[in-house]
């Protein structure tokens, strides 16, 4: 299951926003704004979890540096935390 990384996210998106611009590209597990801990606003990035590896592919391919909601998106695959150390 491909996890997808997109930065550059506008603090007042939600997952809901998130879910329906990927599902346009196939099924989506899940999705995870990430946010401070203390005081909850977003990071600005956010996890979506696709179902299959090909429409994660052309998700990354139509959505990366597209501007959306006044911002380019970025979107690219997740890189798992093994691979950051």
């Amino acid at each position: 299951m491909p996890n997808l990384f997109v930065g550059n996210l506008a603090s007042n998106r939600t997952p809901d926003e998130l879910r329906t611009l990927f599902q346009a590209y196939g099924s989506v597990e899940g999705v995870e704004i990430m946010t401070d801990p203390l005081t909850r606003y977003s990071r600005g990035f956010a996890v979506v979890r696709m179902t299959n590896d090909l429409e994660a592919k052309k998700a990354i391919s139509d959505l990366n540096g597209v501007i959306l909601w006044g911002r380019p998106i970025r979107v690219e695959e997740s890189r798992q935390l093994s691979e950051l150390t």
